[in-house]
């Protein structure tokens, strides 16, 4: 008899960590929204205490399925750390605009932001090892890894990676003008929004590189979409687990 598969939440649920103090309007538990966030950025950091001392520490990252990956030396003391099995907390902040109050105080920025919390575990199985740098590298640049040389046994030995559970999740967005007292709408300045977005510009080859070797149309083709911030504005498509296991 086939396993019957279990129904995937749509919504993260609330937990005491997850749920936004502070304007929690702006709180955002849906999942889908919550990975398109995590699919779109680069940079997450990833916050931790060690003998009550804390530390932030930014990396790079890739998400498959319903795992966060990241990686790096053997030597370092996050990745050591965390695969005791520490409590962690990853954010991912993308920044969308500028807003400009009228006043000071109302000043702000429109955003969409991610909050992880839990537990990472350590990634031994070498395939499994394997499927996460591929899916990192994915998720910088779609295509890359079938040129480039595949990590050796070496150099798999020194790349610590840690899968961490996107179990416990929400996101924080900020959209829209600038929110002014009643009484300062009527002021002289002008109001409103900058909006901000990451662009590439033209490639530089390496000065090592030798005869004619063309640029990769996944590198000539890496265009930033501007339709809006709910969309990937990076012209990356989530990685599919199913295509690394």
């Amino acid at each position: 008899m086939a396993e019957e598969l279990k129904p995937i939440n749509m919504n993260f649920t609330q937990t005491e960590r997850t749920t936004l103090r502070r304007l929690p309007k702006r709180g955002v538990y849906d999942r889908q929204l919550v990975y398109g966030i995590l699919d779109e950025g680069f940079i997450c950091h990833v916050s931790f205490a060690v003998d009550g001392r804390p530390f932030v520490i930014p990396t790079g990252y890739a998400r498959v399925d319903d795992q966060l990956y990241i990686h790096g030396s053997q030597v370092s003391r996050m990745l050591r750390t965390l695969s005791s099995g520490i409590d962690v907390c990853v954010a991912v902040t993308l920044v969308d605009g500028l807003v400009l109050a009228r006043s000071a105080f109302h000043h702000s920025m429109n955003y969409r932001s991610v909050v992880i919390f839990g537990r990472a575990e350590l990634v031994e199985d070498r395939e499994e090892k394997l499927a996460a740098l591929f899916a990192l590298s994915e998720h910088m640049i779609p295509g890359r890894w079938k040129d480039v040389r595949a990590p050796n046994e070496a150099e798999l030995r020194q790349t610590t990676v840690l899968s961490l559970p996107i179990d416990e999740a929400s996101a924080k967005i900020r959209t829209g003008p600038p929110l002014d007292d009643e009484e300062d709408y009527a002021m002289n300045v002008w109001a409103g929004v900058l909006p901000l977005r990451l662009v590439t510009d033209h490639s530089i080859a390496d000065p090592r590189l030798f005869g004619n070797i063309a640029v990769p149309d996944y590198v000539v083709e890496y265009r930033v979409r501007s339709e809006g911030p709910s969309l990937n504005s990076h012209g990356r498509k989530p990685v599919d687990g199913r295509n690394i296991k």
